[in-house]
Parts: structure tokens; sequence; C-alpha cells
């Protein structure tokens, strides 16, 4: 008696069609319809079927090991490496420093059941997608950008966290600006944009949040931060003015490509600044230009379009002057105004009178640098007073000010850690607090 035979269920729904084929109940060309196989083939399996009866429709090749079987000794050498070197790498980046550094040879696929039988991955289970509509890229580099910042942990448990800015192609999805700041505010913005244009030129459009660096999303008066009559941010005035449309996402799905471009950088990124041993945010922006470099290489796609529309900066295009935060302010009587807690004086060699109750533009550049402008001509001017500020912050700013009173709380408990309190002296038995009262 033979023992049991192993048969999958494409070779055993053969068995009923083949039985059929010998009685005679149906023709050659009808079994090679219902097996899908040719008429040529359904007669060598009949010759199989009729010498060997069943054993003849079983693979041959089952339970053999295979001629390209990886060796043990190589897949064991990789898990040994990603439990070195790259512990808690996913599989397929931790496949990409094997192949660049160690020199390894097999797939992916093969080193994820590796590690997930070495406990060094957890396969996720996948979550009901939610669907939205899906958007096609834009034909043209150039024509939309997509801006976003990241708060995160870049540079793990080695710094404080800070926040990087991307700007990103829509048509290609090249990484076209990446920097690391300590927050996202208009300044920052506003070098970033700067650092853009001198390299690319002007794009048609920028795509980002309802972020208030980009949008007022308050519209009662005397709260928003509008600067004429357009309801423009300091932003998205400057934009105006360098003829750059810019659009606002409705939800974060919206601008997925970004998104999921953090996503990503959140874990590639900080491994690979770990690797580098890379541990400030200068040393990460003088980096972050190779990392894009090579993520371009790997990840960007050819634009359906090869015309690029990024337009030269013109004559007209004075970045220092536009890439400012401008402020309206009116002279008083003695030729002053307030900004930011400082009171300036105005010094001119004009009648006094002249320049009474005249508005003028205050205009804070990229280096913090103000100058006082009235119909374009600068005034000059002096620091009469410099008032107490009680600084008001967004929620993007806490972690900065949280992490300065952090640092200023350590460097206080360092200087009293040594200097022991001082306990008050005890009375002696004697002295007339210990006496009773006697009337």
């Amino acid at each position: 008696m033979k023992g049991l035979i192993t048969m999958s269920s494409k070779e055993a729904n053969r068995i009923a069609v083949l039985d059929k084929l010998l009685d005679g109940i149906i023709r050659q060309k009808q079994a090679a319809r219902q097996l899908g196989l040719s008429t040529r083939q359904v007669r060598r399996l009949r010759e199989k079927y009729q010498k060997e009866c069943i054993d003849g429709l079983v693979h041959k090749n089952r339970g053999r090991v295979s001629n390209n079987k990886i060796p043990d000794k190589e897949i064991n050498r990789a898990v040994k490496l990603v439990s070195k070197h790259y512990f808690d790498f996913g599989p397929t980046l931790a496949h990409e420093k094997l192949v660049e550094h160690h020199r390894i040879a097999f797939g992916i696929d093969t080193l994820r059941q590796a590690m997930i039988k070495a406990d060094l991955w957890q396969p996720k289970k996948r979550k009901k997608p939610r669907i939205h509509q899906l958007r096609t890229r834009r034909e043209c580099e150039g024509e939309l950008i997509q801006i976003d910042g990241s708060p995160h942990r870049w540079f793990e448990d080695r710094a404080p966290a800070c926040n990087l800015l991307a700007f990103m192609d829509d048509a290609t999805g090249k990484i076209k600006w990446l920097e690391f700041v300590n927050e996202e505010t208009t300044l920052t913005y506003l070098k970033a944009i700067k650092e853009y244009l001198v390299r690319y030129g002007k794009p048609l459009a920028l795509y980002a949040d309802k972020h208030s660096v980009f949008r007022i999303n308050q519209t009662k008066e005397g709260t928003a931060a509008a600067t004429n009559s357009h309801g423009d941010t300091q932003f998205s005035r400057a934009l105006r003015q360098l003829e750059i449309e810019l659009i606002s996402a409705h939800s974060p799905q919206a601008k997925g490509r970004v998104e999921r471009l953090f996503e990503t950088l959140q874990d590639r990124l900080v491994k690979e600044l770990r690797l580098k041993g890379i541990n400030t945010m200068q040393q990460g922006n003088r980096y972050l230009p190779e990392f894009s470099k090579a993520f371009n290489q790997k990840f960007s796609v050819k634009p359906k379009n090869k015309i690029n529309v990024h337009r030269p900066l013109l004559k007209t295009d004075n970045l220092e002057q536009i890439l400012t935060i401008q402020h309206q302010r009116r002279l008083s009587k003695n030729l002053t105004c307030q900004f930011e807690n400082k009171i300036y004086q105005i010094v001119t060699k004009r009648p006094g009178y002249a320049l009474r109750h005249a508005p003028v533009l205050i205009k804070q550049h990229l280096d913090n640098s103000i100058t006082i402008e009235y119909q374009g001509k600068r005034l000059n001017y002096i620091i009469y007073k410099k008032q107490p500020k009680a600084e008001i912050i967004t929620g993007k700013q806490l972690q900065r000010v949280i992490n300065n009173l952090r640092q200023n709380r350590q460097i206080q408990l360092t200087l009293t850690r040594d200097i022991q309190p001082k306990i008050p002296p005890k009375p002696p038995a004697d002295h007339p607090w210990r006496r009773s009262f006697k009337f």
C-alpha cells in the first residue's frame, strides 16, 4: 500500500477530466478546453496517467530543494548584519544598505522573510484603505510646487526636535528644496522661497495648507495678519508681487504627495542622519542636497511634457525688497512710530511739520534689519526706546519655547545643585521664646 500523495488542487481537478477522456465520454479537444491546456499537453498527461496512474499527475520537483536556493550561510550573515547595524530598518531600506555596503545579492522578499523569522521585523496588517479621488500629476515641471513643514525628532535623541521644510514638484515628484529650521514662521518660509527662486526661477503656483503663514484664517477685524486690502499674509503678498499663485489645500489628502514624502523622510532620512553621524541642524542642512539628489534619482518620475515652465527672475523682481515683512505705520507729531515694542525716532533735515502724521512703511528684512520708507525713500532713524514685550506664540512655536525653558531650568538646577539650604538655628533652652508667659 502506497503512502499519502501530496497534490495541488489544480492537479487533483485533472483526475476527473482525464477519467472521462479515457472512458470516451469527452473528446481530447473538450478536455483541453476544460483544463485550459493545449491538446498536445492533454495527450502527454493522458499517457502519464495511463502508465503511472495518479503519480503521473504530480509535479516531479515537488519536495525537492531548488538548485537556485540561497545558502543558509548567506541568509544568516545578512540577518546578523541587520541585527547589528540596521536593527530598526524596514526590509526595503535594510536591503538597500546591505547591497550598497555589504554586497548582498539576494532579493528583498528573501530578506523580509528572514527578518520576520528572526523577529527583526513585524509584518504590518493592511488597513482598510480610504477611498480618495485620485488627482493626476501636472504635466510640466514647475507648474505646481507643493510646500509644507514637518515637526519631528529628525536627529532622534541627539538633538532637540525641529522642523523640516520641503518643496516638492508635483509633476516629477522631485525634492526641490529641503531645510531644517527651528520652527515654521514667515521669515523661515521667505528665506526658503528666496533660495528656491534663485536656484530654479519662479514656478506658476505653490500648493500649501491653511497654516497662518499662507492664509488668514480669522476674519474678525484686528485679529488677522492682513497687510493690505487684498487680505494677504506677508508670504502671500510677496508671492503676489512676484506673480506666483498661492493655492490652499482643504485637506492633507489634497496635497498627499508632500504628505507621503514626509512619511518616507521620517523613516529614511532619520536613519541616514544616524548612519552619517549628523547631530545638528547645521550639519544636516549641509547634507540635505546630497540626500535630495540620491532621493530624486531613485524615486522621481518623468513629466508628461518635457517643457520646464519655471520663469526667470526679472530685473523688477527685487527679492531684497519683496521678500520682507512689511507693516504700515503713521508717524506721530514728534516723528516717532512703534514697531515690535520699539519706538523709532525719525531723523531728517526736513522741517518737522512736513512728516507729521505721514504714513510710512516698515520693512523687516531676512537678516532682521529694519528699514523705514516714505513714498519709496528710506528714512534715517534711531531707536528711541525699547519696551518690554510679552511674546505671543502659535502652536507650532510652542516646542521651541518649551525647549528653551527646559534648558534654562536645567542651567538653574546645575547652578544651585551644590548649594546647601540654610537651616535656621535652634534657640537655646533659656531663650525668651521657650519661656511660658505668666500673668
